[in-house]
């Protein structure tokens, strides 16, 4: 922890000479950027917002934050491995108090130029971040090309998905199956045009799906289209084709990933809508000659009854019999899961989830004891707070 946090006070001292000197370049009298630490009191699906094109803003700003998620779980699966239940992501630890993660976080605005830096530390990135990098969450910094056109470069989140490995982004804490499959994180190039302060769109070139570091000579390349209809509805494609052959193998394997998802949020109603088709070449088991495909869905949803108190459920189904994403581990035809659950939010900041979620497999992939069976029954109790 004493490194994570050197690491990000020497960056922090870094960015802010950096940002001052080339927006001092660009108007005469140059001034250091007003640091803010205000966070936003509502982070559910925080990631299907349209970026600012920031022509409004008359001074650079520097935003500062922190986030720190803790929990307990527990479920019926005996399967661990390095301490970790099947699917480890959000709670990955069984019968035991632990930690999501413990961020920091901070982003720099300008007219121009911006950047962004985020550091975590904990279960999540242990269990599902490479170990080369394994602090960072974020580190991507991007200038303004011309006009409506910007251009990011570095570490970032995926864009792909509606949920989010932090949990204050989702209605449950859990991560879905759905999701669970989905890139964490990309090393790239982001080329985003905002047409209009409803629609962006970009194009995007990445070391590989899910990667930091290449794992081959090839690249991904990317299409993304997010579209506001309002304040409160959203929606969002991605598409992704890359192909994570290892190199030195003749048969290739080209994948294409298509990300649909939409959020509405009305009044006292919140909804997540999501459904994904893949495709690989050379990859269908009955003919490895051909194509296969899969395909997933989810839906999850909130109703607010009182000010601090929500009730929430989600479905998902993720099918992918001829394991494209799934690799070695044999789901059979689908995997399916159910999860509801309570929110508390005695402040605006602060969040307590008690969720219960059942998962049900084609195939017999779960352990209780000595019997081997297709469903895991799981608690999981989460406690988020930010500032």
């Amino acid at each position: 922890m004493k490194r994570t946090l050197s690491l990000f006070a020497f960056l922090l001292i870094n960015s802010c000479v950096f940002a001052q000197n080339i927006d001092s370049l660009a108007k005469k009298g140059g001034f250091l950027p007003k640091i803010s630490f205000k966070s936003d009191t509502d982070m559910v699906f925080n990631r299907a917002q349209i970026i600012s094109e920031l022509d409004s803003l008359l001074h650079p700003e520097m935003h500062i934050g922190g986030y720190v998620s803790t929990y307990y779980s527990t479920n019926d699966d005996d399967n661990l491995s390095n301490g970790f239940i099947q699917f480890p992501t959000l709670e990955p630890r069984k019968d035991q108090f632990s930690l999501n993660m413990a961020l920091i976080s901070m982003k720099y605005n300008s007219q121009n130029f911006r950047s962004n830096i985020i550091l975590h530390y904990g279960d999540v990135p242990e269990s599902s971040w490479p170990k080369t990098f394994n602090l960072i969450q974020e580190a991507n910094g991007g200038f303004r090309v011309f006009k409506k056109l910007w251009l990011d470069a570095g570490f970032f989140r995926s864009h792909i998905g509606v949920e989010s490995f932090q949990p204050r982004e989702n209605i449950t804490t859990s991560m879905s199956m759905v999701n669970f499959y989905e890139p964490y994180f990309l090393s790239g190039a982001k080329l985003t045009y905002y047409a209009t302060s409803k629609l962006s769109l970009q194009i995007n070139v990445f070391n590989g799906y899910n990667e930091y570091l290449d794992n081959n000579k090839n690249k991904a390349f990317g299409f993304s289209a997010a579209y506001a209809v309002n304040q409160n509805i959203s929606i969002n494609y991605n598409a992704l084709t890359c192909d994570e052959t290892p190199d030195g193998l003749s048969v290739k394997h080209q994948r294409l990933y298509n990300n649909l998802y939409a959020t509405f949020q009305l009044k006292k109603f919140t909804l997540g809508v999501e459904a994904n088709y893949g495709l690989q070449k050379n990859s269908l088991k009955t003919d490895s000659t051909k194509t296969a495909s899969m395909y997933s869905g989810l839906i999850v949803a909130k109703y607010q009854i009182l000010k601090i108190l929500a009730p929430f459920a989600r479905v998902e189904t993720f099918n992918d019999p001829n394991k494209i994403l799934t690799g070695s581990l044999d789901l059979g035809k689908y995997i399916r899961g159910t999860t509801v659950g309570l929110e508390y939010k005695p402040q605006k900041t602060v969040s307590l989830n008690f969720e219960w979620r059942i998962l049900e497999a084609d195939n017999l992939i779960f352990r209780q004891g000595n019997n081997i069976v297709n469903q895991r029954n799981e608690f999981n109790l989460c406690l988020d707070l930010w500032f």
